[in-house]
């Protein structure tokens, strides 16, 4: 197994043989490059529960903060459910259970199993009345099998032993109710532990026979609340919920249609029709919005979620039975991270804008760093990152990595940033790909320079193939048509000449 260690400066990793040597760290906002102030302040927001403004263009890294903030968040404590209400069916309860109750509801439901028998092992008379032994052979089968596979007699109780219609009664009830079960579902009998007379529930599970003690039943018991709830926030969740270009359903939440109406017998019960939005599922965690002027309207709600730290699900259809469902004051305390371009800071809503302002920060990444040797050594430490994260890709060896870093000054001074490396790390990070990919169909270890070389050529935009092969993009453009558009075109241009014609 490789050593790995940390990079400080350009030298350390130029003692090294790839990138496979170097230590990634371990706090996720250190793995961010460039964008210092950036950093600093994301974590500021995840201890201090701030909201943050983004700006600047693509591929600066907004998104990877947004996701490192919410990293360096405590793990949820809370979980949300919604429990029927008995009055008022469309109007259900809500349940905010702290982490320990939740804890402690799982203990109880994982020792209330009961003891798993075999048919075989369990009591024959109970066996039997469970639907698994044969009252005629005694062999074992399954409830669903209405007659024995072992002798053909039907394990159907059709009034004892007696009745001379038995088989053929079995045999007509397999036909018409194939969903049909020999025997009943569950046991109660009684034994004596320590003195004292207890409660034994046998109850079907699957192929084979659960027993419950009343240790167990008084467990289940304890549990049999929750048979009428639905989690809406589970408690073991990732805190960083991704809403970006959501709708109003997906950000909001909804409660799904029954065509049923939620008839009591035929439709499904309203709590369990109510689905959560992501400003729900970002409860305790980071609600990531890129492109947030995008939203529109949506804004709106998303602030009124930031002041209240609650937000109603209702559902939004009006024509759907879930729109007279409601549920108040669902938890949705967030931190916002929003990020957008320079050019649609002016379609944020001011309300939000101040709001984010009031409890956060607006910060401009920045397009570039200094070329310093320590920032040549984050290079390197880019590369060995995006390695990792594509997972299909080898290393990079010290001389790939110096043309990575070649690049990188080359962008930055389409920036008009002399002397520095560009942060616009996504259209770099394609480039360390396309050059891995080129290394893994030679069945190269290492991505060498002669592949970013390669890669180099390979990874040019559109734009730049099409100026190089025709000289000028308006040139490209007058290529991009069909051989049917050219005779269309040429066809009305003689028709229109021909009518002109006929009038002189």
């Amino acid at each position: 197994m490789t050593d790995k260690r940390l990079v400080e400066t350009w030298d350390d990793f130029a003692k090294m043989s790839s990138t496979e040597e170097i230590q990634i760290p371990s706090d996720p906002l250190d793995r961010v490059l460039g964008q210092e102030e950036a950093i600093e302040l994301a974590k500021i927001a995840a201890r201090q529960r701030r909201h943050l403004l983004l700006v600047g263009p693509p591929g600066t890294g907004k998104s990877m903060i947004a996701r490192a903030l919410s990293m360096n968040l405590p793990q949820p404590r809370q979980e949300v459910r919604v429990v029927k209400n008995p009055e008022n069916a469309e109007r259900p309860f809500l349940e905010v259970l702290e982490k320990e109750e939740v804890e402690k509801e799982e203990s109880i439901r994982a020792e209330s199993v009961g003891v798993l028998l075999n048919p075989s092992d369990a009591p024959a008379n109970v066996a039997e009345h469970l639907g698994y032994r044969c009252k005629e052979c005694g062999k074992y089968s399954l409830p669903t099998d209405l007659n024995c596979p072992h002798c053909s007699k039907s394990k159907v109780d059709m009034g004892g032993r007696n009745n001379p219609f038995q088989d053929l009664l079995g045999g007509m009830l397999e036909v018409a109710l194939p969903q049909a079960t020999a025997g009943k579902e569950k046991v109660h009998t009684t034994r004596t532990r320590d003195g004292e007379e207890e409660v034994v529930i046998f109850e079907r599970a699957g192929d084979r026979i659960r027993m419950l003690d009343q240790k167990a039943l008084d467990k289940r018991g304890e549990l049999q609340r929750t048979s009428n709830e639905k989690v809406l926030v589970k408690l073991h969740r990732n805190p960083f919920v991704l809403a970006t270009g959501a709708s109003e359903t997906e950000l909001l939440g909804d409660v799904r249609h029954d065509p049923y109406g939620g008839h009591e017998k035929l439709g499904t019960p309203a709590y369990e029709r109510i689905v959560a939005g992501s400003i729900h599922e970002a409860h305790e965690g980071v609600l990531f919005i890129d492109e947030i002027s995008h939203l529109g309207d949506l804004q709106r709600y998303i602030l009124t979620a930031m002041q209240e730290k609650t937000f109603p699900i209702v559902g939004r259809n009006p024509q759907s039975a879930g729109a007279s469902v409601k549920v108040e004051d669902v938890p949705c305390d967030f931190i916002l991270v929003a990020a957008c371009n320079i050019q649609d800071l002016e379609n944020i809503l001011s309300p939000l804008r101040s709001r984010i302002i009031g409890g956060g920060y607006e910060v401009l990444v920045d397009v570039a760093m200094k070329d310093t040797p320590r920032n040549r050594a984050k290079y390197a430490q880019f590369v060995a990152q995006e390695v990792n994260l594509d997972g299909h890709i080898p290393h990079a060896d010290v001389e790939a990595v110096e043309l990575i870093i070649e690049e990188g000054r080359r962008r930055a001074k389409e920036d008009n940033a002399n002397g520095a490396l560009t942060l616009r790390l996504r259209e770099l990070g394609g480039l360390i790909r396309a050059a891995g990919d080129i290394a893994v169909m030679e069945d190269s270890e290492l991505i060498t320079a002669e592949h970013i070389r390669k890669a180099l050529r390979r990874s040019r935009s559109a734009e730049e193939q099409i100026r190089e092969r025709y000289g000028s993009y308006n040139k490209g453009l007058g290529k991009d048509v069909s051989s049917a558009q050219k005779e269309r075109s040429s066809y009305y241009y003689q028709t229109e000449h021909l009518d002109d014609n006929m009038f002189n």
